[in-house]
């Protein structure tokens, strides 16, 4: 039997916050890494065009470093369903800065879906799947990848002390969805506890709750080094062939 989400469901809206104040020190550029070209583009441009041709997806917000001197350049953050605030000191801090300023537009149940600014390659399918499989969901989710690999843990000297059990291990990755009113309380409760979660499920468990964890795509790769920019260039290409 199918399950059919409830009218409140049904009429929940979906905003997107895009943190993008960080400046990318391991990229070694001369700008931020969400301010690089890529495929024609610049990495953000990629992010928002992926975010905003999602139709759930009423408003984005993009929080910007204070002072961003390269936002002026970008058409797409001139849009009129592109909502810009400052960013804060952490990740978190940026988070809960966009979660403010949607506080006259979302409601409680309104999904917030948070992804971070230098994974240009997030596929519509893995939206969709986010999307569908989190609608009866109480809690909200996230993408991620199981892990393959052989895990070690090392001491500080980089010596490994032991083998770790990589069954249920995942990556995680964005986007993340959740509730509004559910991720506003969690990042608002680790913050006055100066804890300084590193993605949004963090803060959820932190909470007392369970997110939803769900298998997207290996190639929704997170930019972080030079080299990334010609895997992600790779992967898009590899997209629009695939269309």
């Amino acid at each position: 039997m199918t399950n059919t989400p409830s009218a409140d469901e049904q009429s929940s809206r979906c905003y997107a916050i895009v943190p993008a104040a960080g400046i990318g020190k391991r990229m070694g550029a001369d700008r931020p890494k969400q301010y690089l070209e890529l495929d024609g583009k610049t990495v953000i441009e990629h992010t928002l065009d992926r975010l905003r041709n999602f139709s759930p997806i009423e408003q984005v917000v993009v929080v910007l470093a204070p002072g961003d001197p390269y936002q002026a350049a970008i058409p797409g953050l001139q849009e009129p369903d592109v909502i810009r605030c400052d960013g804060g000191e952490e990740r978190c801090h940026s988070v809960f800065n966009g979660l403010q300023r949607l506080h006259k537009h979302a409601r409680d149940r309104d999904w917030i879906l948070v992804h971070d600014v230098a994974r240009p390659c997030i596929r519509r399918q893995d939206l969709q799947r986010l999307w569908d499989c989190l609608q009866s969901h109480e809690v909200g989710g996230l993408l991620g990848v199981p892990v393959r690999d052989t895990m070690k843990r090392t001491n500080v000297s980089g010596d490994i002390v032991a083998t770790v059990d990589r069954e249920q291990l995942w990556h995680a990755y964005t986007p993340q969805m959740f509730r509004y009113g559910l991720l506003r309380q969690a990042l608002a409760y680790v913050l006055e506890r100066d804890e300084l979660v590193t993605d949004e499920a963090a803060a959820i468990e932190a909470f007392g709750y369970h997110p939803r964890m769900i298998e997207g795509a290996s190639d929704n790769i997170k930019i972080t080094r030079p080299e990334d920019l010609t895997l992600a260039e790779f992967y898009l290409a590899r997209q629009q062939v695939a269309q």
